[in-house]
């Protein structure tokens, strides 16, 4: 096999998984107790070390993603300042846009709710990243427009960001396809535990 039939190859694996973690996501989040945001808020508060006044960048939650909202208030009710990812264009890092519960969101590009142009930008210390699959190595599996990656990689060029994943315990599988592009998770939060990724 040539370089090019392996990215094929691996776009390809790739694109069934999604198909396959999207359908097993709906089914975890339709299963999941009502309670399981709030257990995963306490296990993150718990276990992910935070200087204070550390920015943290969220995600407004899609239908079937793991709920963020409980963790968020907490994290802001504890003097964190909170930002929410805004795509600008295809093949850029992500941006982030200062949040607090009185913010009014809109909508933005892939229908993610963000905060408007009125709101600061910041440069988050810590990340809870959405995903599709994870496994323990900390490799995840996204959305397919490797917008995390790029700003993961821009962010670790000149400071030490802490990745968290933020997930169901019902999406972990034992190897997320990957290669060298993909950026590897700190940690990874679920309602069932906190798993720290070893290095």
């Amino acid at each position: 096999m040539n370089m090019q039939t392996d990215i094929d190859a691996l776009v390809a694996t790739k694109a069934a998984l999604r198909l396959e973690m999207g359908e097993r996501r709906r089914q975890v989040a339709a299963e999941a107790a009502p309670s399981a945001p709030l257990q995963a808020r306490d296990r993150f508060l718990a276990a992910i070390p935070r200087r204070a006044g550390a920015v943290v960048s969220a995600f407004w939650p899609l239908p079937d993603e793991f709920d963020t909202k409980p963790l968020m208030r907490a994290l802001h009710d504890e003097g964190h300042p909170i930002g929410l990812p805004v795509v600008r264009k295809r093949g850029l890092p992500l941006t982030f846009r200062l949040w607090t519960p009185e913010t009014k969101l809109q909508r933005g590009n892939f229908n993610v709710e963000i905060p408007g142009e009125e709101c600061a930008e910041c440069r988050p210390d810590i990340l809870i990243v959405p995903l599709l699959a994870f496994d323990r190595r900390g490799y995840r599996l996204g959305y397919g427009g490797g917008f995390y990656d790029r700003t993961l990689a821009t962010l670790r060029e000149t400071g030490e960001p802490l990745a968290v994943g933020w997930a169901f315990a019902g999406q972990e599988i034992a190897d997320v396809p990957h290669d060298a592009t993909d950026a590897r998770l700190d940690w990874v939060v679920t309602e069932a535990e906190a798993i720290r990724i070893a290095r």
